[in-house]
C-alpha cells in the first residue's frame, strides 16, 4: 500500500486558487455520479462549555474516482480558547482498493470549500456587476469569503461587521496585502442597506439581519446557522427574498433559517426555488431580474468536501 499523504492547513492555504476550486465544485454539482448520503448530525453536551457541541459525519463517493468521509466536531465556544469552532479530519480513499490515500486538515478544507460554494451560488444569484460586499462575522470563514468573492466579482468596497470591532479590524489588517478597499463598521443596519452582497458567517442563535433592511437587487448569503435552532436572518428576510439552498435534503432538515419558517407556515418546501444541483446543471437559471432579492442558505454538503479533497490531493500529487 502506498504511503498515506498528509495534507495540512499550510499546504491548503498555499495551493488554493479560488476560481479553480469554484469551477471544480460547479462540475461536481452538475455530476450525477457522485453519491452523497444525508450526513450524520449528533449534538452532545460539553461539560466545559455553556452550549452543546455537534459531531458531523459526511460521507460521499464517486465509483469511478474516489470516496471519502469528513468527521468534525463543532464547538461554538472555541473562540474563547482562540481556536476555530470546527475541528476534524477528512479521509480520502481509493475506490478500487479501498486503500486510504490522504488525510486532509478538515478545518481549512471546510473554510475553503464553504466560501467557494457560497461564491458559486452568488455567480448565479447575485447581480453580475455587484461591486460591494458586507461580511458579517470575524471567524475563520471571514477571510476566505473576502478572497473568494474578490476572485469572482470586481469589488470596490468590502465592509466587515463583527460583535467585537477590534477583531474586525484585526481581520482587515491581516488582509492588507490583498490591495482591497476594506472597512470596519459598527452600524450593521446601515451597512446592509448600502451593499450589493451580504455574506453572514456567524454562530448566532438569533437573527442578525432584519428583512426590513434589505434593498431591491441584493443577494443575501447565509452560512453560519447549521442547526435547526440557529438563525442569522429573520422571517421577513425569508418572506421578501427568493430562497435558494445548497441542497434541499439538508436545508429542509438542518437549517433553522429554513426549518423555523417552515414550522411557522411562513415558508413552504415548494417556495424554495432551487438548490446548487439545479443551478449547476442548468435546470434553474438563478436570478431572473435585477430587482429581486435572492437568499442562499447553505448547511454544507459532503459533495463539496469530496471535490475539495480531490482538488488538493491532485495538487499534492503534482
Amino acid at each position: 500500500m502506498d504511503a498515506i499523504c498528509h495534507i495540512d492547513a499550510q499546504f491548503i492555504e498555499a495551493h488554493t486558487d479560488f476560481p479553480g476550486l469554484i469551477e471544480a465544485l460547479r462540475k461536481g454539482f452538475a455530476n450525477k455520479d457522485i453519491i452523497v448520503p444525508l450526513r450524520h448530525h449528533h449534538d452532545f453536551p460539553n461539560p466545559h462549555a455553556e452550549r452543546e457541541s455537534s459531531m458531523l459525519l459526511m460521507p460521499a463517493w464517486q465509483a469511478s474516482n474516489a470516496a471519502g468521509v469528513k468527521v468534525v466536531v463543532v464547538n461554538p465556544e472555541n473562540g474563547k480558547q482562540q481556536l476555530p469552532a470546527i475541528q476534524g479530519i477528512y479521509m480520502l480513499f481509493d475506490v478500487k482498493t479501498g486503500s486510504p490515500k490522504a488525510l486532509v486538515d478538515a478545518k481549512k478544507l471546510t473554510t475553503k470549500r464553504t466560501a467557494s460554494a457560497s461564491v458559486l451560488a452568488a455567480n448565479y444569484l447575485a447581480r453580475p456587476d455587484s461591486s460591494s460586499l458586507l461580511v458579517v462575522g470575524t471567524g475563520a470563514l471571514a477571510p476566505e469569503l473576502i478572497q473568494a468573492y474578490a476572485s469572482q466579482f470586481t469589488l470596490e468596497r468590502i465592509i466587515v461587521w463583527g460583535r467585537n470591532s477590534k477583531k474586525a479590524q484585526a481581520l482587515i489588517d491581516s488582509l492588507g496585502h490583498l490591495n482591497l478597499d476594506l472597512q470596519v463598521t459598527e452600524e450593521l443596519e446601515a451597512a446592509v442597506q448600502k451593499v450589493d452582497i451580504i455574506s453572514c458567517a456567524t454562530l448566532s442563535k438569533t437573527p442578525l439581519i432584519d428583512g426590513a433592511w434589505l434593498q431591491a437587487g441584493q443577494h443575501l448569503d447565509l452560512i453560519g446557522a447549521y442547526r435547526p435552532d440557529m438563525r442569522e436572518a429573520n422571517d421577513e428576510a425569508i418572506q421578501r427574498a427568493n430562497v435558494f439552498v445548497d441542497t434541499l435534503e439538508g436545508g429542509l432538515k438542518e437549517s433553522g433559517e429554513i426549518v423555523i419558517p417552515l414550522n411557522k407556515g411562513i415558508l413552504k418546501p415548494e417556495d424554495i426555488h432551487a438548490d446548487l444541483f439545479d443551478l449547476c446543471s442548468g435546470k434553474h437559471a438563478g436570478r431572473s431580474t435585477r430587482e429581486e432579492i435572492t437568499l442562499f442558505k447553505s448547511v454544507g454538503h459532503a459533495l463539496e468536501d469530496l471535490i475539495a479533497a480531490n482538488y488538493y490531493f491532485q495538487r499534492h500529487s503534482e
